[in-house]
């Protein structure tokens, strides 16, 4: 098998375990609160990768601790959003809405950056809005809008900051250190956070030890952490970044699958054509412009 099959078989293995903790995540959250779960997950998931990156760690220079620290940043704010976010929606269109994050970098690029981005991307972003409406806005109208959808998206924005943030730094940077740095950060941040939201009555901890919650949090810090992020980074060293992009936006359809044999969801119609349009809107923004991508 070439290095080519063998990185994208590694990158359809990311987007499966990402794309199946949608519904392992919102079973575990009934069990612990929120930022107890993202401590626990990414402290747990960043202990291996500091071991297995520990070369790079120790070469580390200042200027590439404060690109970590700011993609580490990024990363924290969109798993606080979208693990909030998760217990108010279904996993199918937290997995969707995520999704978004591919669509809205060109969109950022071309009015925060000034950067000319090309027709097909525009047209990619068009269908994916149109998508979302169409996904998280009711017949009813904005004022029946879910809270965790509004949520998940603030998720998507810093996601898609998070992707612009990779692609500047991941070609002057050790692409191992900058994985490690933002998963020990995200994991430092969150512990931090369980006492103070605690005491400032934002949000009480608590934790019961149940089957969902234990696997939850195992699957999460090993699998979708430790494993598939070191994953991540051997692939896209193996392919182009517009082939990552398209195996990766498999990871709401596997969350949605998922979903629907797990937990019986089923998307009606009008969700339906919008998480289609989200997907294909994905597709033709990463397949036509080659953006960058990175993680979820």
């Amino acid at each position: 098998m070439s290095p080519r099959f063998k990185a994208h078989c590694a990158l359809l293995a990311c987007s499966f375990l990402w794309g199946i903790t949608f519904v392992v995540v919102k079973n575990a959250l009934a069990d612990i609160s929120v930022f107890a779960y993202l401590a626990v997950r990414f402290v747990l998931g960043a202990l291996p990768m500091v071991w297995m990156y520990r070369e790079d760690l120790r070469r580390l220079t200042r200027a590439e601790a404060w690109a970590g620290v700011q993609i580490g940043l990024l990363m924290f704010g969109g798993y606080a959003f979208q693990t909030e976010g998760i217990p108010l929606t279904t996993p199918s269109k937290a997995a969707f809405i995520t999704g978004l994050s591919v669509v809205l970098v060109p969109v950022f690029l071309a009015v925060f950056w000034r950067r000319r981005i090309g027709a097909w991307a525009w047209s990619g972003a068009a269908a994916s809005f149109a998508g979302l409406y169409f996904l998280t806005v009711p017949k009813q109208g904005f004022a029946e809008l879910n809270h965790g959808d509004i949520l998940v998206m603030g998720c998507a924005v810093l996601y898609a900051l998070q992707i612009i943030f990779i692609a500047r730094y991941s070609g002057k940077y050790s692409l191992g250190a900058l994985s490690c740095l933002q998963v020990s950060l995200t994991g430092v941040l969150a512990t931090i956070a369980v006492p103070v939201l605690h005491a400032a009555g934002w949000e009480r901890f608590f934790v019961r030890f149940t089957f969902p919650m234990i696997f939850g949090v195992l699957v999460t810090a090993i699998f979708t952490t430790a494993l598939a992020y070191p994953l991540l980074v051997w692939g896209q060293r193996h392919t182009t970044a517009t082939n990552t992009a398209l195996i990766l936006t498999t990871e709401p359809v596997f969350a949605a699958l998922t979903s629907f044999f797990m937990l019986h969801e089923r998307l009606g119609g009008r969700s339906l054509a919008g998480a289609v349009l989200i997907l294909a809107g994905i597709c033709v923004a990463e397949w036509k412009s080659a953006l960058p991508s990175s993680g979820s």
